[in-house]
Formats: structure tokens, C-alpha cells, sequence
């Protein structure tokens, strides 16, 4: 990633999105809290260079790291994260899901209406895709992850994104029979409506 990044600084890169998965491992961003890793010998743990706090990665979840040029897009890093979670809102739209924005959360949010109501009255709401990112020279790198079909036990080890009061989700947990490949098509044809160059 950060040689694609330099050659893009370079003016001798291309643009590139990468979709992976990776073996279960927590990554702590840059704002992480070392009180928010609650098991730290779970997985392996790594230091990472993009925003946020903790989050968990492993088979089931759709990773995508994004190095493009926002020189191209707009200088415009509020712009640019709006743009990744609607990215997600539409693919998970085109499977039949709502995702949606929260103030002060970044990420992307489902409403549990096949769930009791909480204790205020209301229903809960769980994340499926979490942001980090970084800009070098407004060139952007890591990305997003969607919960296909982890194990979400496996975020038992940290406090999610540093938030207690909210749980997580996959498609899967959510009554949903999608492989891998229907998520990266969903991806591929939501992309280039949400990153048109300006």
C-alpha cells in the first residue's frame, strides 16, 4: 500500500482498490485507546496508520483499501468519508439491506427491527462497515471493512471503534445468503457512481 501511495504522490501510479481478507487480528488506528483492547492476546494486534480505534479483522469480512487520488476529487476530507459510507449504503442497499449514517459515529449502522426493544424503548442498532483511513499529500490509503460472515465473537477482545453502547453485524447475522462475489459485484457497480473524477 505505501509504495502505491508514493507512486501516486509520484505522479507515476495508478489508482487502485484492493478487496481482501485478512487472518483474524485486531489493528489499533491512530486515536486507539489501550484501555478499549480488552483481550490483548485474542489475535495478534497491530499498530495501524489510519484514523480511528480498534477494530477486529478476519475471514468473513469484506476488506477494501483505497488509494486514490483526491487531488482529482477535491481536497475535501469530511467529503471523502462521506463518500466511502456511501459507498457502503448503496452496495448494502443493492443486497437488500439499510445502512445508515449516525451523527458522531462514523461507520455505517443498521437498525435491528427483528429484535426486542431495548430498555429506552427502542430498537437497537449495530454496525456492519467501519472507516480508517489516511491521507498522504491527499492521497488516500486503508479504507473500509464489511461484515459478511465473521465470527463476531471475535470483537469480544476490544470495544469496537471505542463505542460500548452499540453491537455489531454481518449479513449473514442478519438473515442474508451472500458470497463473497456478490459483495465485491455489489461493490464494483456502486463504485464508479459514488467516484466519478470531478
Amino acid at each position: 500500500m505505501d509504495t502505491s501511495v508514493s507512486n501516486l504522490i509520484a505522479g507515476n501510479g495508478e489508482e487502485k482498490i484492493w478487496l481482501l481478507e485478512h487472518p483474524p487480528l485486531y489493528t489499533a488506528g491512530t486515536s486507539a485507546n489501550l484501555a478499549d483492547l480488552v483481550d490483548p492476546n485474542k489475535f495478534p494486534v497491530y499498530s495501524s496508520q489510519r484514523g480511528g480505534q480498534y477494530t477486529y479483522h478476519g475471514p468473513g469480512q469484506r476488506i477494501a483499501y483505497i488509494m486514490l487520488n483526491l487531488n482529482k476529487r477535491g481536497k475535501d476530507v469530511r467529503k471523502f468519508v462521506w463518500m466511502l459510507e456511501e459507498w457502503v449504503i448503496q452496495t448494502l442497499a443493492e443486497l437488500g439491506v439499510r445502512g445508515e449514517r449516525r451523527e458522531g459515529r462514523v461507520g455505517v449502522w443498521v437498525v435491528r427491527h427483528d429484535k426486542p426493544l431495548n430498555t429506552q424503548g427502542e430498537f437497537s442498532e449495530d454496525k456492519i462497515a467501519a472507516i480508517g483511513v489516511r491521507l498522504r499529500k491527499w492521497i488516500s490509503f486503508h479504507g473500509i471493512s464489511i461484515n459478511l460472515n465473521p465470527n463476531l465473537n471475535h470483537y469480544n477482545g476490544i470495544i469496537p471503534c471505542g463505542i460500548q453502547k452499540y453491537g455489531v453485524t454481518s449479513l449473514v447475522d442478519l438473515g442474508l445468503s451472500v458470497t463473497p462475489l456478490e459483495l465485491d459485484m455489489a461493490l464494483i457497480k456502486v463504485f464508479n457512481k459514488i467516484f466519478k473524477i470531478a
